[in-house]
């Protein structure tokens, strides 16, 4: 189901290529590792409900939001956001 899942999102984001801005080619680049990090993740650890992936990319990107600019962060997050809703 993880997998499943994970791979829904990431088709999603390849799906939005051709018509994406270039913020929302940023932000789901940037997304594709912490979603599959997340997955990764979450088959290691037995964890089969989408809820706790979700969680876990969102922890991901709020441990790693040093790494980005204030607007880029807000770039990723929104993107995230409508991605997994």
């Amino acid at each position: 189901m993880i997998h499943d899942y994970e791979q829904k999102l990431l088709q999603l984001i390849d799906d939005n290529i051709d018509s994406a801005t270039d913020d929302e080619l940023f932000a789901g680049g940037y997304l594709r590792g912490h979603i599959s990090l997340a997955a990764a993740d979450c088959e290691l650890q037995g964890i089969t409900d989408i809820v706790q992936m979700q969680q876990k990319v969102k922890q991901s990107l709020l441990d790693a939001k040093s790494e980005l600019s204030p607007s880029d962060w807000q770039l990723v997050q929104q993107y995230s956001d409508k991605l997994m809703a």
